[in-house]
């Protein structure tokens, strides 16, 4: 029955995108320079620094800049939430959803932060309040009704097509000859992978024309969670040394775990929630009661989490760690930019 399903889910993923490219759907310009950056299967792939790293390369070069996103898991979906004017956070975590106050807390000062479902009315509203020259659709890959000058889609190197099956069989959101649509690729990962150049290959068949980077997720700086939530984070606060149990909820928190143990953090035990996890209280206790019966000496989590932490209750430490991509020709990747 999954197959079926997911059989029946790519036909109508093809005839959608053949729509778009015979322009019998209409894709809109957003009236400014557009990047897109997505993927092709679900789960995480590290999309999210990625949007923090283009949008800081732009700013960086002049760009009035501003990140478009859905805004998944806020409590009203259906309302567009001014989280960012560029200097001053307007939104709190609820309203906003996790990552869009991830970004707008990474960003302060370089972008305007949106959540709205409807990202081309987003956009017009924008360039009109803001007078924006420069946008960067988050998780824009299959958004395909605003037109973009860059498409730029992530791939997760250690299991880049989440096992070639279709939605709902697997993690394909569309077939893979849809890469082909793709400008540029980054292959993320937390190490280099050695068959790194069998999946170039495999992307140079399914996109020839695509522009092929590699980038390595690794820890920026660890802190402590109130001077995380402060925007206390110039400086790290020590890296840890004795047991910890870490927590997140990600789509793919088997990264989270890989990368703390190269990264030399000793984790000693993991809770797992779902992607997008609201917290309360009472996970809070049931973390910290896994953490004690092992021992632990400290609590680590991602800082996706831990923008919903605030008002809650520690009697552990806990550490935000922070991530930031290194890609392997950053001068290239900007220049395209």
């Amino acid at each position: 029955m999954l197959s079926l399903l997911a059989w029946i889910y790519g036909k109508v993923t093809d005839i959608r995108n053949r729509l778009y490219d015979r322009e019998v759907f209409e894709s809109r310009h957003l009236g400014a320079r557009t990047v897109s950056i997505g993927n092709i299967t679900t789960g995480g792939t590290g999309k999210t620094p990625l949007v923090a790293y283009v949008a800081r390369v732009l700013a960086e070069r002049g760009e009035k800049v501003c990140i478009l996103t859905r805004g998944y898991g806020r409590e009203n979906p259906g309302k567009r939430v001014l989280v960012s004017d560029g200097n001053s956070i307007l939104a709190n975590v609820r309203e906003s959803g996790d990552e869009p106050f991830e970004l707008t807390q990474k960003l302060i000062g370089k972008a305007i932060v949106i959540a709205d479902a409807d990202r081309v009315s987003a956009a017009e509203w924008a360039k009109r309040k803001f007078g924006v020259t420069a946008f960067v659709l988050d998780d824009g890959f299959q958004h395909r009704r605003a037109k973009r000058n860059l498409d730029i889609v992530c791939i997760d190197a250690t299991n880049p097509f989440g096992g070639g099956k279709m939605l709902p069989a697997g993690r394909l959101r569309e077939p893979l000859h849809n890469l082909s649509r793709a400008d540029v690729i980054v292959l993320m990962a937390e190490q280099p992978v050695p068959y790194h150049q069998g999946l170039r290959r495999d992307i140079q068949r399914l996109a020839p024309d695509a522009f092929v980077f590699e980038a390595l997720r690794s820890t920026r700086r660890c802190v402590l969670l109130e001077h995380f939530l402060a925007g206390r984070t110039k400086t790290g606060d020590r890296i840890l040394s004795e047991n910890v149990f870490a927590f997140c909820g990600l789509g793919n928190p088997a990264n989270f775990r890989g990368n703390l143990g190269r990264e030399g953090f000793q984790v000693i035990g993991m809770k797992a929630f779902s992607d997008h996890h609201p917290y309360n209280q009472q996970d809070i206790t049931d973390i910290e009661k896994a953490a004690n019966q092992i021992k632990a000496a400290a609590l680590l989590t991602t800082a996706k989490d831990a923008v919903k932490l605030g008002g809650l209750k520690f009697t552990l430490p806990c550490y935000v760690v922070e991530i930031e991509l290194v890609l392997d020709n950053p001068n290239g990747f900007a220049s395209l930019l």
